[in-house]
């Protein structure tokens, strides 16, 4: 099994059909050492997923023109703080990725523990642009753009759950 290429897929496989594309493209670091994720490999996934879920919410949401001027400086800034949890997340994907063989109970524990920190994060934050977004979108709106922010994370971390091999079956 190719974990890389797992985890690329996974990364992106949420976000944007341009992701398939991405993930089959090997590139010199992918095929250098295929089971580990360099951080340009990383830095492409951010890219391209902070690039994709602006698209989405645009092709979702319909603003006036006087709505988008005050919705997506508000966006930009929130996608900005998104961006700092989601590193947190794909950092620890690529840790599991290259560590993935080598765990005892302290290190998992340690993993578990490292995950649930960055969901807690990422809830709070959604939590706090709350009522940011709806200074500057009416309430269907601004609750729409949540929707489709939740679903996109969700539709990730969904990805994510299905296709990282679970920690007790290592080696099997």
């Amino acid at each position: 099994m190719n974990l890389k290429i797992i985890a690329v897929t996974l990364l992106l496989g949420a976000s944007l059909p341009l992701a398939s594309a991405h993930a089959q493209t090997a590139s010199p670091a992918a095929t250098a050492d295929p089971d580990k994720l360099t951080a340009a490999d990383l830095e492409d996934l951010r890219t391209e997923i902070r690039s994709s879920k602006k698209q989405l919410v645009a092709a979702t949401l319909t603003l006036s023109d006087a709505e988008a001027t005050r919705f997506w400086p508000v966006y930009d800034q929130y996608a900005a703080e998104v961006a700092k949890v989601r590193e947190g997340q794909t950092t620890l994907i690529a840790d599991y990725v290259n560590t993935y063989g080598k765990y005892d109970d302290k290190a998992a524990t340690d993993y578990i523990t490292r995950w649930l920190d960055l969901d807690t994060k990422t809830t709070a934050l959604r939590a706090k642009y709350v009522p940011i977004v709806g200074k500057v979108l009416p309430g269907i709106k601004a609750a729409s753009f949540f929707q489709v922010d939740r679903r996109i994370s969700m539709a990730l971390d969904l990805k994510v759950a299905l296709e990282l091999p679970v920690l007790q079956l290592q080696g099997q």
